[in-house]
């Protein structure tokens, strides 16, 4: 595998130095960085209460965004009969 020299502003450098971990490369950085976010870095991050609370969170907003959607249908099926 080859490298490459790069050109970074000084405010770029400090701030992927400051995501470098303990061990890393600066190549392991770029690369942990530009890969993505996969959920299992995620994994246990909440604690139950806060997980159970955004969930919750987030079926309310899917019934309403459903019910939302069911009127504007129902509005619009109206309007095509009337």
């Amino acid at each position: 595998m080859g490298t490459k020299t790069i050109s970074l502003a000084d405010d770029a450098y400090e701030k992927l130095k400051a995501r470098k971990r303990e061990g890393e490369s600066f190549s392991d950085v770029v690369r942990r960085l530009a890969g993505g976010v996969t959920l299992a870095e995620y994994y246990g991050v909440l604690d139950e209460e806060t997980a159970a609370d955004l969930e919750q969170v987030i079926e309310d907003r899917r019934e309403k965004r459903s019910s939302t959607h069911r009127e504007r249908v129902s509005d619009i099926v109206d309007e095509l009969d009337g």
